[in-house]
């Protein structure tokens, strides 16, 4: 399968799985197990299908963002609530999301739940190098069509996301350096980048230097063909590393996953403010 058939249908339904990092259904739901901040909770909530990790596990998974940051987040997660309250905490959350964004929609999802399940067990036959992907693969399947689909996209995000990581860390990038080339390639905001990911402005301007001195940027922090060429590179890879469950189901059952979600997708990405970019 060309590997662009597997990034399509994956941009389709990110704003499914994705949402949930944004929606104040989440931010309820961890509030009521004693996390109230949001990085306390999307760190826990995220990492607790590894178990109750310490920190270090946690700032390698989720490298691009500022280690401090993620040090403070985890502190005393786990004496605060259990890996398995969290994670049920979660699909509770996404329930709620679901129910609130996806509306009338909500029932016809069913078909698109099945295809997605498919794809994500296909992944799961190959769990190799993917932690938190495996992570999450451990995790018990829930019942309702809904939450299937939203499950099987965390999976197949999950996966994605391993890969990727691989591709980035095969370049020899940081984690900043990593956020710097995704603002160069021009899809999001250096600004927006920085702050989500709680980086100062002294590592941004240390990763800019780093990747001038490697030749990737020019004076202007813009790409050089260099970098323009190692961040393609980064983006082939992660396709070609992710396109296995897409592959195992088929070009004509991803073109019917991206038909039967597209309008949630799109309904979601415009309630949480996702790019339009991001469904396509």
């Amino acid at each position: 399968m060309d590997p662009q058939i597997g990034r399509r249908t994956w941009r389709t339904l990110e704003p499914i799985h994705g949402a949930i990092y944004f929606v104040p259904e989440a931010a309820e739901e961890y509030a009521r197990l004693g996390f109230d901040d949001w990085g306390s909770g999307y760190f826990a909530s995220r990492a607790a299908a590894l178990g109750a990790v310490g920190a270090e596990v946690v700032k390698a998974t989720f490298y691009n963002f500022d280690p401090g940051f993620v040090e403070r987040s985890m502190d005393g997660a786990w004496e605060t609530a259990a890996p398995e309250q969290l994670s049920a905490a979660r699909l509770i959350a996404a329930d709620r999301m679901m129910r609130r964004l996806a509306g009338d929609m909500i029932d016809s999802l069913a078909p698109a739940a099945e295809i997605a399940r498919t794809a994500a067990l296909a992944a799961c036959e190959r769990p190799e190098g993917r932690a938190l992907f495996a992570g999450h693969a451990q995790l018990g399947w829930p019942e309702e069509p809904h939450l299937v689909l939203w499950h099987a996209q965390t999976l197949l995000r999950e996966f994605r996301g391993d890969g990727h990581i691989a591709a980035l860390t095969a370049q020899g990038l940081s984690g900043c350096e990593a956020l710097v080339t995704h603002a160069a390639a021009g899809e999001i905001s250096g600004d927006v980048l920085k702050s989500s990911r709680q980086r100062t402005d002294d590592d941004w301007a240390a990763a800019h230097d780093s990747l001038r001195s490697r030749g990737w940027l020019d004076a202007e922090g813009a790409f050089t063909d260099a970098g323009r060429d190692g961040r393609q590179w980064i983006e082939e890879r992660t396709d070609e590393l992710a396109v296995l469950p897409y592959a195992a189901i088929g070009e004509d059952a991803c073109a019917q996953l991206r038909a039967a979600c597209r309008p949630t997708s799109v309904a979601m990405a415009a309630a949480i403010g996702f790019p339009r970019r991001g469904v396509d």
